[in-house]
């Protein structure tokens, strides 16, 4: 009886690591592909949030001070600022929301004092914001982030004077 031996081809080797190789490759590009997914996502995600997080908080301060005709729009050193008038104490303090030198401020002050646009505490840096009163009650802000992302904002007040 003869035995018989076994003979070893070179592709017995390389098919295998050829195998390998491909299902390597195949898993760099798709986590290549997912990774620039999620930075793109992470990305517009952020982009959003701050071109939306100048008018939330505005709307948020209009309703929080939503007194009757306490909301208007005035003119403080020429530029254009959003006030809100309360009552505290018997004590009459303006809240004024406006941009200055590139950065949306608020500034809380009494009425009976004078006010500074420089005084106004930083909320958030921005590239251009306006306001204007379309009707009684109701006003439009438009605001464009640092990134050039523009949005608007048509709100109202809820109380009627």
């Amino acid at each position: 009886m003869k035995l018989r031996t076994q003979h070893r081809h070179v592709i017995d080797l390389i098919l295998p690591i050829t195998i390998f190789f491909v299902f390597a490759a195949s898993s760099l590009a798709v986590l290549m592909l997912a990774a620039n997914i999620y930075g793109r996502q992470t990305t517009d995600a952020e982009n959003n949030y701050m071109a939306r997080i100048s008018l939330s908080y505005i709307n948020e301060k209009i309703r929080q001070n939503d007194l009757a005709g306490g909301i208007s729009i005035q003119s403080l050193e020429g530029q254009d600022c959003l006030a809100m008038e309360t009552s505290l104490n018997d004590v009459l303090y303006t809240t004024y929301i406006y941009m200055h030198e590139g950065m949306l401020k608020e500034l809380f002050i009494r009425s009976d004092v004078e006010a500074r646009l420089s005084d106004g505490k930083t909320i958030m840096e921005i590239s251009d914001f306006t306001m204007d009163e379309v009707e009684k009650g109701l006003f439009r802000f438009t605001s464009v982030d640092s990134d050039g992302h523009t949005l608007t904002l048509i709100t109202s007040e809820r109380s009627t004077p």
